[in-house]
């Protein structure tokens, strides 16, 4: 049946209906109004890449952390993070399963950990065994049938090329390959969690980021912007993380996530400019497990 009572006519009678004593709720049964909602809390630890994978445009070699010395950094490194207490680990891995968690975590984390030298297993595995928890989670983001590379670097080659800015390309990447070898000149004889306090820096991954990111930007004329869509599909993938942590996390959470520092710029971003999110710096506790000289 077509509705034809007139708006005005509508809204009058549901106030009338309202305003009767007889239909209104009575004061017993009106619901507390829900209180504040607890914030998620959020640590970026960024890190180099611990097995050397070498899938990055400039490469930081790690040395061997599975030796006895390392082994024992890593366990006062798992220390410090469990003081904070994340209730939540999350590591750049694409999920093995459909709710994002990790099947080798609940399989053989223990073994994981003695023969692998990812630091998803250094760290993550090994902080979510010493704190009992029952998941580690995944939530890399890697393009699959139509979906973009998030790091077209080679179409900003390709255009350098073809538009004599090598010269300029080359600078920009003896800048980004300056910066990395000052991050790793005392690696060997230092902590790991000396190690890791630079890639955690703002000012630092600010500068790098606007360095390597922004000093993309030049490559590119009226009608091809490689450097500009190589930003721009970069922040793709880190909101796509991000997004993920969402589906992880309820409020009140304190979520760790274990990323490489490239992702660390992006990532602080979105803790710090989303509603219900907090962001906590991981230096002081690193800072607490650098227990040697360096």
């Amino acid at each position: 049946m077509k509705w034809t009572v007139p708006l005005i006519t509508g809204l009058a009678a549901m106030a009338v209906c309202s305003s009767n004593p007889l239909s209104a709720q009575s004061a017993d049964d009106t619901e507390t109004p829900p209180g504040p909602v607890e914030p998620i809390a959020v640590m970026v630890l960024g890190t180099y890449h611990f097995a050397n994978p070498g899938l990055d445009m400039v490469n930081i070699e790690s040395d061997e952390v599975l030796t006895p010395r390392r082994q024992t950094e890593l366990e006062a490194m798992t220390d410090a993070l469990a003081e904070w207490g994340p209730t939540r680990i999350v590591v750049e891995a694409q999920p093995e399963t459909d709710d994002l968690h990790m099947a080798s975590y609940r399989e053989e984390a223990d073994e994981r950990i003695a023969e692998n030298r990812n630091e998803h297993f250094q760290i993550g595995y090994r902080l979510a065994l010493k704190l009992q928890h029952d998941e580690v989670y995944g939530f890399d983001e890697q393009p699959e049938g139509d979906e973009p590379n998030y790091f077209p670097i080679q179409t900003v080659v390709d255009w350098a090329q073809n538009n004599e800015a090598m010269g300029a390309f080359g600078s920009l990447s003896a800048k980004v390959e300056q910066v990395a070898m000052n991050l790793s000149k005392d690696q060997e004889k230092c902590t790991l969690a000396r190690n890791l306090i630079g890639h955690n820096d703002k000012e630092q991954i600010e500068r790098a980021h606007s360095l390597f990111y922004y000093g993309m930007l030049q490559f590119g004329d009226a009608t091809a912007q490689p450097g500009a869509e190589t930003n721009a599909y970069w922040y793709m993938r880190n909101a796509k993380m991000f997004a993920k942590v969402g589906l992880i996390a309820e409020p009140g959470d304190r979520v760790l996530i274990i990323v490489g520092s490239g992702h660390k710029y992006w990532l602080d971003h979105f803790v710090q400019n989303s509603q219900g999110y907090i962001l906590v710096d991981a230096r002081p506790y690193l800072q607490k497990a650098d227990t040697g000289i360096c």
